[in-house]
């Protein structure tokens, strides 16, 4: 095999595997789209990667894109790969933009939302 086509090889091999290094959104509470009828706590973002807390964020907006609360995300305690969003005040009813957008520990960034809508 020349040194050519080893080295294709051995590129083909490891792209994928670099490709999937980014951290992507793996779970939400509430969930996408969800409809809820309890007063929430908190929001959660769980990702595919380990996170660096410093320079990700998870925030919450109403329906005119004004942010919720104020809070601040925070890691969850030990899991490098979940941030948490406490709610301090019950939710009104009405639709909801949970945004993100973190920088993985392998140095990507990636960002993202999801929509929920509490009821009365």
């Amino acid at each position: 095999m020349s040194r050519k086509t080893a080295l294709a090889a051995a590129l083909i091999a490891v792209l994928p595997q670099m490709a999937w290094a980014h951290a992507h959104l793996k779970q939400s509470n509430p969930a996408k789209d969800a409809v809820v009828q309890v007063a929430l706590t908190q929001v959660t973002a769980s990702f595919t990667e380990g996170l660096e807390p410093a320079f990700s964020s998870l925030t919450l907006l109403d329906a005119t894109g004004k942010p919720v609360d104020g809070s601040k995300a925070a890691p969850a305690p030990g899991d490098d790969k979940t941030l948490i969003l406490p709610i301090a005040k019950p939710l009104p009813a009405g639709a909801y933009t949970a945004k993100w957008q973190v920088l993985s520990k392998d140095g990507h960034k990636t960002h993202g939302d999801w929509s929920f809508t509490v009821k009365p």
